[in-house]
């Protein structure tokens, strides 16, 4: 894999890359551009106060674990995606103890306001600091202002007592973009729970070929590669069709995202085989999930998603993008992925004609490749297995 490009960010984005991000979210970002040194002082005065009060009082008491995540957990019956649901799971075990903490757990993908003050004032508290590390930012994926969103990263994994890295791309990517090597750091993969997201008894006697894009759809290739896909595949399989989920953010609006979309669709013939589900919440997404056949995740490089791991757990077999940490989620027999290089410059869409033919290699011995996927989860990525380790270091670190 390459390091990080020596180039800036401008650079590395082309006019259409740029356009594609759409209007508003450029205006969007310059306004922000404009405004943030106005911003900043006082809000690195508010966070400083905010982690002062946080940590008043005597050290962090040892023996019995006591965590704080850094904000407010939503509840389970709330649209929730990527960072956010982990820690739904763990606060179950780990209540969310605001005061009084002796563990702070940060995910590096949904850090509250304020996590480097906070993380600074609480070490001073003897508290130990965990972080669970996910993707980062870099000029491909994430356009003008990269840096920024690493640096609060690198800050926090020089101050870590320990490190979950999400898959051992996420360990490299960090290791390329952030340089900081923790005290101490383990790779620990996401995980799910296996009774909330099992198969489908009912689906031997379900006809046709039901594709689905599971998660969020920031960006148009991933939506638009799936409608590409879904038209091969119709081809040789007449009665396929495809679900969409999530929100569809390269606009502002979902109905106008949508509407985009369904153009698309209509371009390729495929508009009647298409349906949007729009964000759902965790006690919903196992249904979605028995609705489906093939999990299609065209993500590029995506660092270590639980949406495939709801998938599998669901008995989907999974087309994908074989990037990021998704090969080491899917493994050798619970799909098929088709090969893509790893470029941090732009972001390099799967091809869609290999794709068709993984949905179209899957269709033909589904079962087997159901059975792989469900017993790999099983086998691996249990939430319960997650949980426990958390518990090792908790007891470690706090003892």
């Amino acid at each position: 894999m390459p390091g990080a490009q020596a180039v800036g960010p401008e650079a590395l984005i082309t006019p259409v890359e740029i356009a594609d991000r759409g209007w508003g979210e450029r205006d969007r970002d310059s306004l922000r551009a404009r405004l943030r040194p106005l911003v900043r002082p006082l809000r690195n005065i508010t966070e400083r106060l905010r982690a002062a009060y946080l940590l008043m009082g005597a050290d962090a008491p040892r023996g019995h674990v006591r965590v704080f995540f850094g904000f407010d957990i939503p509840d389970a019956d709330q649209v929730t995606v990527g960072g956010l649901v982990k820690l739904q799971a763990l606060s179950r075990v780990f209540p969310n103890t605001e005061r009084r903490f002796n563990v702070l757990y940060l995910v590096s993908s949904r850090l509250p306001d304020g996590a480097v003050a906070l993380a600074r004032a609480a070490k001073r508290k003897h508290v130990r600091v965990i972080v669970n590390q996910n993707g980062v930012g870099y000029p491909g994926w994430y356009g003008r202002g990269w840096e920024s969103v690493n640096a609060p990263m690198a800050e926090l994994l020089s101050v870590a007592d320990h490190v979950f890295y999400q898959s051992d791309f996420c360990r490299f990517a960090a290791d390329q973009f952030l340089r900081v090597r923790p005290a101490s750091g383990e790779t620990l993969y996401n995980a799910v729970d296996t009774e909330v997201f099992s198969p489908n008894i009912a689906q031997d006697g379900r006809s046709g070929l039901t594709l689905l894009l599971a998660g969020s759809q920031d960006k148009t290739y991933r939506v638009k590669t799936a409608l590409d896909v879904l038209a091969r595949v119709s081809r040789t399989r007449t009665d396929t069709r495809l679900i969409i989920t999530g929100r569809l953010g390269w606009t502002a609006g979902f109905n106008e995202a949508k509407a985009m979309a369904l153009g698309w669709a209509r371009d390729l013939g495929v508009a009647d085989r298409v349906s949007f589900t729009g964000p759902y919440t965790q006690a919903t997404g196992a249904d979605i999930f028995r609705r489906a056949d093939v999990l299609l995740h065209t993500k590029y490089n995506d660092p270590c998603p639980t949406v495939v791991l709801e998938a599998m757990a669901s008995g989907l077999p999974v087309a994908y993008s074989a990037t990021g940490g998704v090969p080491e989620l899917v493994g050798a027999d619970a799909g098929v992925g088709v090969p893509g290089e790893t470029r941090w410059d732009r972001e390099v869409p799967p091809d869609p004609e290999g794709l068709a033919g993984a949905v179209l290699t899957i269709a033909e011995t589904r079962d087997r490749f159901s059975e792989a996927a469900r017993q790999r989860v099983l086998d691996r990525f249990d939430i319960r297995r997650w949980l426990h380790r958390h518990a090792e270091v908790f007891e470690r670190l706090v003892a």
